[in-house]
């Protein structure tokens, strides 16, 4: 009886924290669709959305306000929650596939294959050609510094994770070295051009470009989401999850993939944003628990609305220019980092 006592009391917590997320996501959402150099009324965008939800068949919002919400706002605010519950998912998971807070998703070398793909697609011209080309050849950037440090990682079936983290380290480094060669060669307007994009930006998603990466971000967070009861094994220990029949070496490899797939998702669509997976889950982790089955969903919603406030701010934050949000994720988030750091330091987790 008393084993059930902190579990209910468990249960009821992540319940409150759930509700709590889901209802903070709406409010924010509705929220920001009416924010931005052209202030939209709450009802007009209260109409639009219940039109656009089917919530009721009553008319929807005035055209003008309508169009604006429907065509520019909304794909930008939806694209933004997605964006946010994909990296903070990629993190979560990777934390506990690493069994270390500080993990996050740049270490895997997906913003500097991403940046390589996106400058020489700008540098070379595609970019003015379609608007595909730009997040292409950044998915494909991203996936091949992915694919290149996970095979560097892998000896004789096992996963190194001291590999990882230098191998990481080196092929960003190797890509980084290519984006600046390349942005030597090229004209002024195009490195401004990608100067903006490596910033992070939510100011181009439309529903086209959402479109082009919507499936294989929500394989990778469903997929993740799966994974959960495996994380939460492979906490014990790899002997202890091989004792209970775990295959560890493949359980981390289909990990791993599952993240690089999410994350280049992700930069393709808005460029590098970083600290939202590094932020979010450890925070989620003190209110709910380590359990993944649980931590996973929660960082999704929490990453949700992360993101979507950060870029009410960066939309909010200047009268007459925008600011990245990638500016103001990180400005939030390296205070924190920083402060993890220290507290992990002192307990001498780092090592």
């Amino acid at each position: 009886m008393a084993a059930t006592v902190p579990l209910k009391s468990q249960r009821r917590r992540a319940a409150a924290l759930f509700l709590g997320l889901a209802l903070a996501l709406v409010l924010v959402v509705v929220f920001a669709v009416g924010v931005g150099s052209v202030s939209v009324p709450l009802t007009a965008v209260v109409s639009a959305l219940a039109k656009v939800f089917h919530l009721w068949a009553g008319e929807g919002a005035d055209p003008k306000w309508e169009a604006i919400i429907l065509l520019v706002r909304l794909p930008r605010v939806l694209g933004a929650a997605l964006i946010g519950a994909a990296l903070a998912t990629a993190g979560a998971a990777l934390q506990a596939l690493l069994r270390n807070p500080m993990a996050d998703p740049g270490i895997l070398g997906v913003s500097g294959g991403a940046g390589l793909g996106a400058v020489a697609s700008i540098g070379l011209g595609f970019a003015a050609q379609s608007l595909w080309n730009t997040p292409l050849a950044a998915l494909t950037g991203a996936l091949t510094a992915s694919a290149v440090i996970l095979g560097l990682s892998f000896r004789g079936g096992k996963l190194s994770i001291f590999t990882l983290i230098l191998a990481g380290l080196a092929v960003s480094a190797f890509f980084a070295a290519g984006t600046s060669l390349v942005l030597s060669l090229v004209s002024r307007d195009r490195v401004v051009e990608f100067i903006f994009w490596s910033m992070g930006s939510l100011a181009g998603l439309r529903w086209e470009s959402i479109g082009l990466v919507v499936v294989p971000l929500l394989l990778g967070i469903a997929g993740l989401f799966v994974f959960g009861r495996d994380l939460n094994v492979l906490l014990l220990g790899d002997a202890e999850a091989q004792s209970v029949g775990l295959d560890v070496p493949r359980t981390r490899l289909l990990v791993m993939l599952l993240v690089s797939v999410t994350t280049a998702a992700t930069v393709c669509l808005c460029g590098p944003v970083g600290f939202v997976g590094l932020m979010v889950p450890p925070m989620l982790r003190l209110l709910i628990g380590p359990d993944n089955r649980l931590l996973l969903p929660a960082s999704a919603l929490g990453g949700a609305v992360f993101l979507v406030s950060c870029d009410v701010l960066a939309r909010v934050f200047s009268a007459t220019q925008e600011v990245n949000v990638g500016i103001v994720t990180s400005l939030v988030g390296a205070p924190y980092f920083l402060f993890l750091l220290l507290r992990s330091a002192r307990r001498e987790e780092l090592f």
